[in-house]
């Protein structure tokens, strides 16, 4: 055999990128010899190694989805302002690392002036994560950045303080698949009614079998309808997520009536003083009303005023409601407990009683 054909082929993706060739040379240097950090300031991270040497971290809070001229203004910031070196957090904040304090201040009020807060450190709201929306996604019933915005001005004066009880960490998602992941808030896509089917077009535009291999409950299966091939949906076995829209979109999630956003809280992904949760349901179908979403604004921030004033330090939105009780939540947050809270649904693990719903 060849030595050509014993060697196995690159891959195509190699996963994350090397975070050496674009770190900032402190950092590089120091990398495991850190000794201990501060917050001098929301927004400003102080980072001190074993040897004395010392770097500061500004954090600002941009869109996800940002246009060149926005790219170029934080770049030219990072150049003039700070040492040229950036770096994204999962949340979309950037943050610009400084071997000088003095570069600190002309920093965040160059950022100020740009139009991006400084904030989103330690017991404060942090950007919200949201999933892409209109602009990447194949199947989304809103466009989660404008949900985002909204939210946003709600709550711009907690991303640049830290007067929380602790980090609030605040989800998007476009859809019921919820790629935003858990989080102590979060605003999902809701589907109230299965498909609308055009089967005229199904034939002509879907492969099948992949519709049906994509149904996570196997509710749809071939069928033949005005003597075409196409599609039916069991609408007992429908949970209404929406995933046969993108391989078929004559199969129509979509609509007034049948898109709203649903509120879930107490989602978290650390491990610190209690293990991972899962979020659940507290409201649920809400108008999908752009372009403020003023109806998920109130809800949020009735939730978020509630946890502020009851809350213990370093209580998490979630470990809050466990000390207190689902019943007293309901109370102070003034919400109705509805039948959407109960839990029926059949494709359970064992039992009525086994999905991520509040459970009694």
């Amino acid at each position: 055999m060849s030595e050509a054909a014993a060697t196995p082929r690159e891959p195509d993706e190699l996963g994350v990128p090397d975070p050496f060739d674009y770190m900032h040379p402190v950092m590089k240097d120091q990398f495991g010899n850190w000794d201990w950090h501060d917050r001098p300031r929301p927004g400003v991270l102080h980072h001190v190694s074993k040897d004395g040497t010392e770097i500061w971290t500004v954090r600002a809070g941009t869109q996800r989805q940002m246009d060149v001229y926005t790219i170029r203004k934080l770049c030219e910031i990072g150049d003039e302002f700070a040492d040229g070196h950036v770096r994204f957090t999962t949340r979309s904040n950037i943050e610009y690392m400084v071997a000088d304090q003095s570069k600190v201040d002309p920093l965040i009020e160059a950022l100020g002036k740009g139009g991006f807060p400084v904030g989103g450190t330690g017991n404060s709201i942090s950007m919200v994560s949201h999933t892409q929306g209109w602009l990447h996604c194949d199947i989304p019933g809103t466009d989660a950045s404008g949900v985002v915005k909204g939210l946003m001005d709600l709550v711009h004066d907690e991303f640049v303080q830290e007067e929380m009880p602790n980090r609030v960490r605040i989800t998007t998602s476009c859809c019921q698949i919820n790629c935003g992941g858990q989080g102590d808030i979060a605003i999902n896509v809701q589907y109230t009614k299965p498909p609308k089917i055009n089967h005229d077009l199904v034939a002509a535009t879907c492969e099948r079998p992949s519709v049906v291999a994509r149904c996570p409950v196997a509710a749809i299966r071939p069928a033949m309808v005005n003597g075409k091939p196409s599609l039916e949906v069991d609408e007992k076995k429908c949970v209404c997520c929406g995933a046969c829209y993108p391989p078929c979109p004559p199969m129509q999630i979509n609509g007034e009536e049948s898109t709203k956003l649903a509120i879930w809280v107490g989602g978290k992904h650390s491990n610190a003083r209690s293990k991972p949760t899962f979020h659940k349901l507290v409201v649920a179908n809400l108008p999908n009303n752009a372009p403020h979403w003023p109806e998920v604004n109130a809800i949020v921030k009735k939730i978020l005023e509630c946890y502020k004033e009851d809350a213990k330090d370093f209580e998490r939105m979630g470990e809050w409601i466990d000390r207190i009780g689902w019943p007293r939540f309901f109370e102070m947050t003034n919400l109705a407990f509805t039948k959407h809270h109960l839990d029926t649904w059949t494709g359970a693990r064992n039992t009525m009683n086994m999905s991520a719903h509040i459970h009694f």
